[in-house]
């Protein structure tokens, strides 16, 4: 992002890279103005996110399942 501020041609950059222009471009969108801190803690957020979404998943299933369960049971 740096580079690209500075003047050089985003089709050079993805070139270097070996990436498309629009995978650059979704890049730019979603990490431009961070720092590396910054970047470091936004994956780390994600990473957990994704952490808690495969809890909710799992005890939602549990939870369906103890509830089927109950039902027949009556």
């Amino acid at each position: 992002m740096k580079e690209h501020a500075g003047g050089k041609k985003a089709a050079d950059i993805c070139r270097e890279l070996g990436i498309s222009q629009n995978t650059f471009y979704l890049w730019k969108r979603k990490y431009d103005g961070m720092d590396a801190e910054m970047l470091r803690k936004y994956k780390e957020m994600e990473r957990e996110n994704a952490k808690l979404k495969q809890m909710y998943a799992e005890l939602s299933l549990d939870h369906r399942i103890l509830k089927d369960v109950i039902e027949k049971k009556l």
